[in-house]
């Protein structure tokens, strides 16, 4: 958070009008891009719901310290009962749902080549967060997006969805499962605006002693650095803006996959 983001927060009140009225749910917003882009959607006037499925502290600073109005729900969305206990406590809470941002994921570093380790535990628990959890979160929303008059949902996926990276191959695979969602929905459930926003490796807590990762994109992307949750933010945020564009994955990776 920049220190203009932590004198807006201070103040407790937004910086901006454009969102006032929308409510918007962040999944995973308790750190890291789910954070900033929760930051940058209460800024510009929502009403804002902060979730995690275990940082419940953390989360709940997150919102206390958001510059508008803003609520704190700790679910786990891999978990159904939990994923409907998020949806049911935003909308008593707020009163409707405008924008659906799916940032909850979790991963783990499995190589590529190293089968067996890339366990059945492992691979379902990737899957049950990134593909599942998004998905019956998603399906359950969209009744209710279909209200607003600006109904918009953006999923962050990974480059690991269009090219053969990642952290793992269910990571990469899960991803790209996203991103299918994402075009799939968009065809078929309009005006509800169906976007992803694809990251390559971003400078968030989760990566922090990932030196080497960092060193390497450093080297090979034309734009030498990782990318920032406040890259993704804003990504997210031009989705947000424009209302004609759905069923588009933005790539956010200072262009290394145009040279790797």
């Amino acid at each position: 958070m920049t220190d203009m983001d932590r004198a807006h927060a201070s103040n407790n009140e937004p910086t901006g009008t454009e969102l006032a009225g929308q409510v918007a749910l962040v999944t995973g917003s308790s750190s890291g891009i789910g954070e900033e882009t929760a930051r940058r959607l209460s800024a510009l006037g929502a009403t804002v719901v902060v979730n995690s499925s275990s940082s419940v502290e953390a989360g709940e600073a997150v919102a206390a310290s958001l510059p508008g109005e803003a609520h704190y729900v700790r679910a786990d969305i891999s978990q159904k009962e939990e994923t409907d206990h998020l949806l049911a406590e935003t909308l008593e809470r707020c009163g409707k749902l405008d924008i659906l941002v799916n940032n909850a994921g979790w991963t783990t570093v499995v190589p590529h080549r190293d089968l067996d380790g890339l366990t059945d535990e492992i691979f379902d628990k990737t899957m049950q967060v990134n593909v599942y959890g998004t998905w019956r979160l998603t399906k359950a929303a969209i009744p209710h997006l279909r209200e607003s008059s600006n109904p918009n949902v953006v999923t962050i996926t990974s480059i690991a969805g269009v090219r053969p990276v990642g952290s793992s191959m269910a990571y990469s695979m899960a991803k790209a499962a996203l991103n299918q969602m994402t075009a799939l929905l968009a065809k078929s459930h309009g005006p509800i605006r169906f976007n992803a926003v694809a990251p390559g490796l971003v400078a968030t807590p989760w990566t922090a002693d990932w030196d080497a990762q960092h060193e390497a994109v450093a080297k090979m992307a034309p734009i030498p650095r990782s990318a920032t949750p406040e890259d993704c933010a804003e990504a997210v945020l031009a989705f947000v803006r424009n209302g004609y564009i759905s069923g588009q994955v933005l790539v956010v990776d200072g262009a290394l996959t145009q040279v790797t």
